[in-house]
């Protein structure tokens, strides 16, 4: 049993950063990372693969580049079913293996919450895959010669705000930006001074806000609106859902305990009913409702260095410690060359915001010899 791995189920920050930092830890565990995808998606970075201020391989490296040297093997399967008590899991392709310890980082995915077309008619912007077929809308779009056109994008959270920005300014007058939130404002959970700055960036573009306002049904080109109680229709050229996203979560034996679909941890970051077993980021719910850990890259990766801390505690029979988010700020892009931050000391707003929140989030790259590369050619090309 002591040669078993510890296993990390899912590659993206948190699961990474877990298995990079119990790479170098000594005695150093053997260790096996398992997701489907080739390649590591940088996703706060995405709207600018998006736009065309950055490249594919600087915000989407393959896994072989980030563990390279790492002695971290990486299996290119999907995780259909755990088994706790036996210390085992069962993959896509058929295959069980056994773990000492485990580490489940699945991430989430878009949430269509049921209602009528959505699955079938709207596009997300979730993923590498995601990128392609919205560039083409946004090709077509300024193309055709009328200028009559819209793009609707549903969820004015920080994704929803950020992409309706980016398009706006991809469109450059071509189409119109439409904006529907269901609550009666937009980043309702930002700082005060991002989301002033997200009001006047919307303004700026002449995107359309459409607040206190639910989706009922999608279909081809059209979208059903309720507002105010008031029914109403949109017609789009593309709507894109922003509106949530769900837990991705393989099933497990037993039955652990849930909330809202997500598994309860302990202050240390274990399964409530499995010390061994580390849950993180979107897939994880903690008690604590006065101080909720946000669902974001910066929580993830704070996750992913203490979930190495709590394993290698319960392996050497030490109390494990409890994880405390810090939260450093939040930095938000709004269009194409403007970015609004708050936090590291700073409320920063324009073109110098554009270029630190770039290069902040290129630092915090998990491998950083490749986000100091992209930093550098970057900085030269300035």
């Amino acid at each position: 049993m002591h040669n078993n791995p510890i296993i990390v189920v899912g590659g993206g920050f948190a699961g990474l950063t877990t298995a990079l930092a119990l790479s170098n830890q000594r005695p150093r565990p053997p260790l096996l990372l398992i997701e489907p995808r080739q390649q590591f998606l940088f996703l706060p970075l995405l709207y600018e693969l998006l736009s065309g201020e950055m490249k594919s391989w600087e915000i989407a490296p393959t896994y072989d580049s980030l563990l390279q040297g790492r002695r971290i093997p990486h299996l290119d399967d999907r995780v259909t079913s755990i088994n706790t008590a036996q210390k085992s899991l069962q993959t896509s392709r058929g295959r069980v293996l056994n773990y000492s310890q485990l580490v489940l980082a699945t991430g989430s995915e878009p949430d269509d919450f049921g209602i009528t077309g959505v699955k079938e008619h709207a596009l997300t912007f979730h993923s590498l895959l995601d990128i392609s077929p919205l560039k083409e809308r946004v090709h077509r779009l300024c193309q055709r010669t009328a200028k009559d056109g819209a793009l609707v994008v549903v969820g004015a959270g920080a994704t929803g705000v950020e992409l309706a920005c980016k398009l706006s300014d991809m469109l450059d007058g071509s189409a119109a930006v439409h904006l529907v939130e269901l609550g009666d404002s937009i980043l309702s959970r930002s700082r005060a001074f991002n989301r002033e700055q997200a009001q006047k960036a919307l303004d700026q573009r002449g995107v359309h806000r459409h607040l206190n306002t639910r989706v009922t049904s999608v279909s081809t080109n059209a979208v059903q609106l309720v507002q105010n109680g008031l029914p109403q229709s949109l017609n789009h050229d593309g709507l894109i859902w922003t509106a949530g996203t769900k837990p991705i979560l393989p099933t497990l034996i037993p039955n652990p305990t849930k909330e809202r679909g997500l598994l309860c941890v302990e202050d240390g970051l274990q399964l409530t009913t499995d010390p061994n077993v580390v849950v993180l980021g979107d897939v994880a719910s903690h008690h604590d409702a006065d101080a909720p850990w946000p669902r974001s890259a910066q929580s993830a990766l704070q996750q992913g260095a203490a979930a190495a801390r709590t394993l290698q505690a319960i392996r050497m029979g030490q109390a494990v410690p409890s994880f405390q988010f810090q939260d450093l700020g939040e930095m938000l892009s709004l269009g194409i060359g403007d970015a609004s931050i708050t936090g590291m000391g700073l409320t920063l707003a324009g073109p110098l915001a554009y270029r630190m929140r770039r290069l902040t989030y290129l630092a915090r790259m998990p491998g950083l010899s490749l986000g100091l590369r992209s930093a550098g050619a970057w900085l030269f090309q300035s």
